[in-house]
């Protein structure tokens, strides 16, 4: 039997409902009945499956180890061998020697543990390289950058030679140009004659009119967008809180069980201006937990390859302000969020309580 089959059997046994298990483990629905198809692609990767695998065997109530050691033989690549120093070639299988999280949690750095192993096989010193040469040494000049012996003393006398050159070459100059400098009265202006080069100028010369000052548009709809448009966005039905006007109520994504949506590509927020308008500046109300990125996407057509991004931020949350470098003419705002925030629960998701876009019609 496979693993799906198992704890599927499992949770049969156990008389709980998928739903039942996606609230006790906070995994979505969708993913669990993948699993139960031995379907892993949902998953975002080996790591995420194992947490996902070991969190619903302990749930429905059967031995995760087993399925673990299952999923490995199936989908881990043996590891390399041992290199000549006698430590394992560093690859994408390594965080199978590492003990995996408890669900829920964030994926560990790799930079952390791999500053570990270095110091413990003798290569983490500060200072030190292989072979026992210090960084001093083995960037130290071959050549003396600095000469010793020398003398200030002939460089203050060539100094003080030249600046008596330069005193000789412009009295010189002087003599030769009359033998008086240029008083500070000739060199200027005289304020009358000034006046009457000004007063030639045509009196109707043409001015540009100033643009128009941007002011608050109006939102026609707000619609939970995902990769393949609205029929994939997050929590849709919560999307026209986000133009509601009030900063206690909210559309939130979906929670991840990391901060990059366990490989999705992104999720967001499609705002219709009903017509094409230029845009000045996007004002949003987010979630008191900084991290994530955010993207400002427009366009005319609700597509996201028809949206470039014209503005970004990254770790925002709070109020956040939104400005595209130069104007921008569009009927579409996409709010697309490529990485989230961490909540109280050990997961990442975004909340959007207001936005309001300001531009000229």
């Amino acid at each position: 039997m496979g693993i799906g089959g198992a704890l599927a059997e499992a949770r049969s046994e156990a008389g709980l409902t998928v739903d039942q298990v996606s609230e006790r483990t906070r995994i979505r629905a969708t993913i669990i009945r993948a699993i139960e198809r031995d379907d892993y692609d949902v998953c975002g990767g080996d790591f995420y499956a194992r947490g996902h695998i070991r969190a619903i065997a302990r749930v429905v109530g059967t031995d995760p180890v087993p399925l673990i050691e299952q999923y490995d033989s199936a989908h881990s690549p043996p590891p390399p061998p041992d290199g000549p120093s006698g430590h394992r070639a560093a690859g994408p299988w390594l965080h199978t020697l590492e003990r995996e999280p408890e669900r829920g949690s964030p994926e560990p750095s790799d930079g952390a543990d791999s500053t570990a192993r270095l110091a413990a096989n003798g290569h983490g010193r500060s200072g030190w390289l292989p072979g026992g040469i210090s960084a001093a040494e083995a960037f130290r000049p071959a050549m003396p950058l600095q000469l010793q012996g020398t003398r200030r003393l002939p460089v203050r006398r060539a100094a003080l030679a030249l600046v008596v050159l330069a005193v000789i070459a412009g009295v010189a100059y002087l003599l030769a140009a009359g033998g008086t400098a240029p008083s500070p009265a000739r060199s200027r202006h005289h304020p009358q004659a000034s006046s009457a080069h000004h007063s030639t100028a045509p009196r109707n010369s043409p001015t540009t009119a100033p643009s128009p000052a941007p002011t608050p548009l109006p939102v026609a709809s707000a619609v939970a967008f995902g990769p393949a448009g609205p029929s994939q966005g997050d929590n849709p039905s919560l999307a026209p809180l986000a133009i509601d006007g009030s900063d206690s109520t909210a559309w939130q994504t979906d929670w991840y069980a990391a901060a990059t949506l366990n490989g999705q590509q992104g999720t967001g927020l499609l705002l219709d201006m009903g017509t094409s308008v230029t845009l000045s500046s996007i004002q949003v109300l987010l979630g008191p937990a900084p991290g994530g990125t955010v993207q400002l996407r427009a366009g005319n057509t609700p597509a996201l390859a028809s949206m470039p991004v014209v503005a970004q931020a990254s770790n925002p949350g709070g109020t956040l302000t939104l400005q595209p470098g130069t104007p921008v003419t569009a009927r579409y705002v996409l709010l697309w969020f490529t990485a989230l925030p961490p909540d109280n629960a050990g997961t990442y998701q975004a909340y959007v309580y207001n936005v309001s876009v300001s531009g000229t019609t």
